[in-house]
């Protein structure tokens, strides 16, 4: 359990935010900024990589939001992803640095990065997923010598839409990351590789039984990657997929995530293929 989950279940509900400060805005993309969040009095969130908090605008709601950056880069403060598609998330982006906002969590569970060490890793986030694989991919690259050769395929519907584009530079010219970022719809400037997410596969060598895959992005996109995945031999429980979008209360009591036995919020939202692949709403 995180610090501060450990203080707000000692001193207050689980249910009421504790308020933080917005230190600094990003525009990223069109439709999404990042929002930088400082802990008050010097706590740590205490999160795993693959974990969300509730963020709540006062007189407006709550959300669940995945969290952007890794553990490893906390320092007081964590980073949040937000697309503008509501009215909770149009609230945020109203807001500026100094600004005020609730936060609860974080919650559910997280990828299990223990079992990840010594493996080949393979990232194949589209769209708005690569926001909740950022914080795994930066705790990789922060430990990089713990883990083997590190592959990500990263798909956007076009080029304007790509997030964290300076990252993706940063990555691309590492030596010990195996970057590939393709595009639907390419623009006149875009010189890269044309086509969805799958059509990256061909390009990668993967070495299946030593290899663990993460995978998040549009409902649509997962069962093509998971096509690709088992094509190439990876064993089922070493696929690991998020379920962040059917999230809603964070503590399993509104029921907006059950999945037949299931809660996402608490029994996910990062999961195995092994463990939902007979849940017939997981995918």
């Amino acid at each position: 359990m995180s610090p501060l989950l450990q203080e707000i279940l000692e001193t207050s509900s689980i249910y009421k935010p504790t308020m933080m400060l917005v230190l600094d805005v990003r525009q990223v993309t069109q439709l999404e900024k990042l929002f930088t969040i400082e802990m008050p009095n010097g706590l740590s969130l205490g999160h795993k990589p693959g974990q969300f908090v509730e963020v709540s605008v006062l007189g407006i709601g709550e959300a669940p939001i995945s969290i952007s950056s890794s553990p490893s880069r906390s320092n007081g403060k964590f980073e949040l992803c937000v697309r503008r598609a509501g009215s909770v998330t149009s609230a945020l982006h109203s807001l500026n640095p100094g600004d005020s906002v609730g936060i609860r969590g974080p919650f559910g569970r997280g990828f299990p990065i223990d079992r990840f060490r010594g493996k080949d890793i393979l990232f194949a986030p589209g769209g708005l997923g690569l926001a909740p694989l950022r914080s795994l991919i930066n705790e990789v690259l922060d430990d990089r010598g713990n883990f083997g050769r590190v592959t990500i395929l990263y798909g956007a519907r076009n080029p304007s839409e790509l997030l964290f584009t300076d990252e993706l530079v940063e990555w691309e010219t590492r030596t010990d990351v195996e970057l590939h970022v393709t595009v639907d719809h390419p623009d006149n400037d875009w010189t890269g590789n044309v086509g969805v997410i799958t059509t990256l596969f061909p390009k990668i060598r993967v070495h299946a039984r030593n290899t663990i895959a993460i995978t998040c992005g549009p409902p649509a996109m997962y069962r093509f990657v998971l096509v690709e995945l088992l094509g190439k031999g990876l064993l089922e429980g070493n696929i690991w997929l998020s379920l962040e979008r059917r999230m809603k209360c964070g503590v399993g009591k509104c029921g907006h995530c059950q999945m037949n036995h299931i809660y996402t919020c608490q029994d996910g939202p990062a999961f195995s293929y092994a463990e939902i692949k007979h849940v017939e709403e997981a995918l």
